[in-house]
């Protein structure tokens, strides 16, 4: 069946309902959002009778992290209720149930939606708790085949699972066509699930928090020691246990942990889901987390200052937060590779050790038991954890990282015996639980006992899979591999991945390689940012050290490789995400093409370091400000708003705010919301573009520049802005410097200047403010605290 999503009903507009709502409508789908009508809102009254949904969805709209790429796609949602407008889902190709987690409220929704549901229809609920094959109880033939759950993990947009859970009725056709459109479309990790409690996600996950939260009373532990030790540290999110259940609210933990508790009977760790003493009284004393200003951190006043303060698990008193140290993570910091540091960090001696030990050997031996009671394949779980709670590794992963054989003697010898078919893996001579070849991920299959391809990633290109045959060059900070059809990519693995002598010697070696025997280079990476930006410690350190002829060199490397990129030979495609700040910024303007992941917070932030944009920033709004203007348009407001842009170090909130900024390009830069797809899409971009015969870009003698008229404009703002006390002394000589380059100099009218020009202004201006004292303090402040200084 060629089945299309064009209209999405959304039934309940709490917090789940009214951000899936954002979130089909960020992917350009119509939605409709409905609610139930406030007590005695009058008839006729469209007003009164929509205020709950209309509520909602405001609040969602107004909160932050937004769950909309951009305000303006807010327009494809419209609002109505259940009694008025249910009847308008005969319209929708998908109907998702979001109401409260009730079954006998789910079941008389489902009822009205089968009066006015189209046939062949979509229909769906987003459960977290209650068995799906329940909700379709009484429902017609066509209902059941076309139902399921879809656990959407909360927030939508950001946190990637999505769990399907069919039933024994839904059609495979629907099944099969959920979890293309989930992944492709919605950009999420859709997972197979069964329909058993809390699915695979939360049924491990929480399991996981819930195991620490009794670990933590029997080793007496502190609440900042288990949030350093179960952070970054092994690829956990920076909230790593007890913030994140700060944020996620500690009722709603205890509410999925008692259900557990409830709905498993049988499972062996069942008493890890009860609650420890201290959380009973903390809910007693209603120290839920974020949503009541305290939990197990709280932010308090001291003396004027803003001090934060853990909460002491013997006392239940609060006291100042202490720094964490243990011999074992000093011994690991260093270590990049994840997988090597952790296996260090478990093999430690100290109480750290002691401590991964316990929470690894829990975890391995409860997710290898749940097969086949919640998935038959254990990298579903694997997909699960990672996608829902942010974990960089897998349980599995990580396993195979220690060694599966003589983990599985250690687990034994410390009371933790993983489930049978990890003995008969082992015996049937595979030692691994995932392997690579050929460029594809491959699993162990216990059903066949042979290994496979994850199924639904054949049409991917991932560097982690490809690069150990594939890598052709590589330097202490970029590796440039075979992406095949003539198309090379190079990826950064410096801290932050910032831009330093490293990348911009891989940077200048890709394109030599790609201009002699291949078809194009696409720039790319794997890490957690695309870059960060320029290495502001090495410019601080020659900047401290007065070495202005160094740095002047540097800058004309980074410009000049700039510039490279815009008018190599061949065609260049940027393919950022998460982060590109700064020189990432920069270099995704100097692409022919960019193909961003949809989540892409990208500015020109020097300002903030005291510096302005001299890897050719500056210099490229000049010139996209020369080629937006037409014939009438009043130029100044142009500069200005091209101008603030910079001077405010605007970032955007998505790759859709980033057309918005001026930083990607209309009708050439495209976006990606599969995060697995944008290198695919990258390198098939840039195929595109070498087999229709590229020719590079001439370059540019004939940029309009506004000379006094646009610097006069600069300077009576920065100095209002001063005047008011929106900006400091140093503020107004950035903004002074910014306003000289983009305008071309003190001009005395409009004139056409070469690139070349503007970048020898740029670079001059940069150079200038790195000998300035309050500079130094700001890109001090950054090193060392990473807190942008207003000085």
């Amino acid at each position: 069946m060629n089945r299309k999503i064009k209209k999405v009903a959304v039934l309940g507009s709490g917090v789940m309902g009214s951000r899936i709502a954002c979130h089909f409508a960020n992917i350009g789908v119509e939605v409709l959002l409905l609610d139930i009508v406030p007590k005695d809102a009058p008839e006729g009254d469209k007003k009164a009778r929509n205020k709950i949904v209309n509520d909602a969805l405001d609040f969602a709209l107004k909160s932050n992290p937004s769950p909309i790429y951009r305000r303006s796609f807010a327009k494809r949602i419209t609002t109505g209720n259940f009694d008025d407008n249910l009847k308008d889902i005969a319209t929708c190709d998908w109907t998702i149930e979001v109401v409260v987690e009730r079954l006998d409220i789910k079941q008389q929704v489902f009822e009205k939606v089968e009066k006015y549901r189209k046939p062949g229809t979509l229909i769906t609920s987003n459960t977290s708790g209650i068995p799906i094959h329940l909700m379709a109880e009484g429902r017609s033939e066509d209902f059941k085949k076309h139902f399921c759950g879809t656990h959407f993990f909360n927030p939508p947009r950001y946190l990637r699972l999505l769990e399907i859970i069919p039933t024994a009725d839904t059609s495979k056709e629907v099944t099969d066509f959920l979890m293309l459109y989930g992944e492709q479309f919605l950009g999420k990790t859709t997972v197979l699930a069964k329909d058993t409690p809390a699915f695979i996600g939360n049924r491990v996950g929480v399991y996981s928090m819930m195991h620490v939260l009794h670990l933590v009373e029997e080793m007496g532990m502190t609440v900042e020691e288990v949030d350093k030790l179960t952070g970054p540290v092994i690829g956990r999110p920076k909230s790593a246990t007890f913030r994140t259940s700060d944020v996620v609210g500690l009722d709603t933990l205890v509410l999925v942990a008692n259900g557990l508790t409830t709905n498993v009977p049988l499972d062996e760790e069942k008493a890890t889901f009860q609650t420890p003493g201290f959380i009973t009284k903390m809910l007693e004393n209603k120290w839920l987390g974020s949503k009541t200003n305290q939990g197990f951190f709280k932010k308090d006043k001291v003396d004027g200052k803003t001090v934060f303060l853990a909460l002491d698990l013997k006392t239940l008193e609060y006291k100042p937060s202490q720094k964490v140290k243990f011999a074992s993570l000093e011994a690991a910091k260093n270590i990049d590779d994840l997988r090597t540091r952790i296996k260090t960090l478990v093999a430690s001696k100290d109480k750290a050790g002691d401590f991964y030990r316990n929470t690894f050997y829990a975890l391995f031996a409860y997710a290898s038991n749940r097969i086949p009671e919640i998935t038959d394949d254990f990298y579903k779980i694997d997909d699960a954890v990672k996608a829902g709670f942010g974990w960089e590794l897998g349980g599995f992963e990580t396993w195979d990282a220690l060694g599966v054989a003589n983990t599985v003697k250690d687990m034994e010898a410390a009371g933790r015996k993983p489930a049978q078919w990890v003995y008969d893996m082992l015996a049937a001579g595979f030692t691994t639980f995932y392997k690579v070849e050929d460029g594809k991920k491959l699993y162990y299959d216990i059903a066949s006992r042979s290994y496979k391809v994850i199924p639904g990633t054949e049409s991917f290109i991932l560097l982690d899979n490809i690069r150990a045959a594939n890598t052709i060059w590589k330097n202490s900070g970029t590796t440039i591999t075979d992406l095949g059809d003539g198309i090379l990519n190079l990826e950064f693995h410096t801290k932050m991945n910032a831009i330093g002598g490293e990348v911009l010697e891989g940077i200048n070696k890709a394109i030599d390689l790609a201009e002699k025997e291949y078809k194009g280079l696409v720039i790319s990476n794997e890490g957690a940012n695309f870059s960060a930006g320029a290495n502001v410690a090495m410019i601080f350190m020659l900047a401290v050290e007065q070495e202005y002829d160094e740095l002047d060199m540097a800058v004309r490397m980074f410009q000049n490789t700039m510039m490279r990129i815009r008018y190599s030979s061949i065609p260049v495609v940027l393919a950022p995400h998460n982060m590109a700040l700064g020189g990432g910024c920069e270099m995704c303007l100097h692409s022919d093409k960019v193909v961003a992941h949809a989540e892409l917070y990208m500015g020109l932030v020097e300002f903030g370091v005291g510096l302005i944009p001299g890897g050719g920033g500056t210099k490229e709004f000049a010139l996209r400000l020369s080629d937006e203007l037409q014939e009438g348009d009043i130029e100044l407001n142009n500069f200005r708003d091209r101008f603030l842009t910079v001077g405010q170090a605007k970032v955007s909130t998505s790759a859709y705010e980033a057309f918005d900024y001026g930083y990607l390009r209309k009708g050439r830069d495209i976006v990606v919301v599969s995060r697995n797809r944008v290198l695919s899409e990258a390198k098939e971009q840039c195929l595109v573009m070498a087999d229709e015969g590229y020719t590079p870009p001439v370059k540019r003698t004939d940029i309009r520049v506004l000379g006094k008229q646009s610097l006069g404009l600069g300077y009576i703002g920065a100095n209002s802005m001063f005047s008011g006390n929106y900006i400091s002394e140093h503020d107004v000589k950035i903004s002074q410097k910014l306003a000289y380059v983009m305008s071309g100099g003190d001009l005395s009218q409009p004139s056409l200047v070469s690139e070349q020009y503007l970048l020898d202004l740029e670079r001059e201006a940069f150079l200038q403010l790195c000998a300035e004292k309050k500079t130094l303090e700001r890109l001090q402040s950054i090193i060392t605290g990473g807190k942008v200084l207003r000085n």
